[in-house]
């Protein structure tokens, strides 16, 4: 054990554990305070020290307990008192951020889909280097008027950086036009690569796109469904979309036509996944919220309590 090793440990256990100052282990250490707060940002960005928060009371609320027994899922949901939908969104990206980070570990594949919500995420996720990780996006991001690149990028390098990981992008659109094009992309070494690790993911993340959200879901205000097709949809029963794959508040999704030409893993391939965490705050996406659950989708979901509430009252 190196030296550096053991003053890191040493610092952190004393500031962490029994609540010295910096001055007194300074002191102690015979280096200066400077060197102690960078052992213990140190100590924390390796992962040596882990801060975690308790589940808060609302996660045992009955509204909790009835979403986790009716779908078998675990319930982490934040209560709020925020004004205000972008406020609500916010504190239940940093749950998520918390949580996943407690989550992930060592050799493991992280798949994320991007959107508002993940962008969201992104502002929260704390340090925890990972040996071995990578992290994936699940879904094209490409359309007929944009590349969704950068955006997209942005979001995935975030999660690399908090877990110290590899990122793999998947550069296809969001949707294809035709489905023959998909299936012969399929075929692609580059493509089948990137599918390889889908296939074996250990945790994946994503939010609800909704057509009826409060705020607009990115799928459906950057132009990648054209309001003649949105409304078709609307038509067919379909409430929004996890991972651009589209869905009904009944949970199916394996007839709707638009699917053949989406990119993202399926409900029934995510639930092949270890841990799906499902992110969502906004009470409008409630009917898409419960077309995930009954897609067997989720194993996680992070909510706030007004739109648990919107969600458990849709239940027959």
């Amino acid at each position: 054990m190196s030296d550096r090793y053991d003053h890191m440990y040493l610092a952190a256990t004393r500031y962490y554990v029994q609540g010295e100052t910096m001055e007194a282990i300074s002191r102690d250490l015979g280096v200066s305070r400077s060197t102690v707060s960078r052992l213990i940002s140190s100590a924390r960005e390796s992962g040596l020290v882990r801060i975690t928060i308790a589940e808060s009371a609302g996660s045992h609320s009955p509204v909790a307990r009835a979403l986790a027994d009716a779908f078998g899922v675990r319930v982490h949901m934040v209560p709020s008192r925020a004004p205000t939908l972008v406020q609500r969104t916010d504190q239940v990206a940093q749950r998520a951020a918390t949580l996943l980070a407690d989550i992930v570990q060592d050799d493991q594949t992280i798949g994320v889909a991007w959107g508002v919500t993940m962008a969201a995420v992104t502002r929260h996720l704390p340090r925890r280097s990972r040996s071995g990780t990578t992290v994936v996006q699940m879904n094209g991001g490409a359309s007929h008027n944009t590349s969704g690149i950068p955006w997209i990028r942005e979001i995935l390098q975030s999660f690399g950086d908090a877990f110290g990981s590899d990122i793999a992008l998947f550069p296809v659109p969001a949707f294809f036009d035709y489905a023959a094009t998909k299936q012969a992309m399929w075929r692609e070494r580059s493509v089948q690569r990137v599918l390889a690790m889908l296939s074996r993911l250990d945790v994946a993340v994503f939010g609800v796109g909704s057509l009826t959200g409060a705020v607009a879901s990115h799928v459906y205000a950057a132009g990648y469904i054209g309001d003649a097709e949105r409304a078709a949809l609307v038509a067919d029963g379909v409430v929004g979309d996890i991972c651009t794959v589209l869905l009904r508040e009944d949970g199916t999704f394996a007839d709707i036509e638009a699917n053949r030409r989406a990119t993202g893993p399926t409900p029934a391939e995510l639930s092949n996944v270890p841990r799906r965490l499902c992110v969502v705050a906004d009470p409008l996406r409630a009917p898409a919220v419960l077309g995930a659950l009954r897609a067997g989708a989720v194993t996680d979901l992070v909510i706030d309590d007004v739109t648990a509430r919107t969600t458990l009252a849709r239940i027959s």
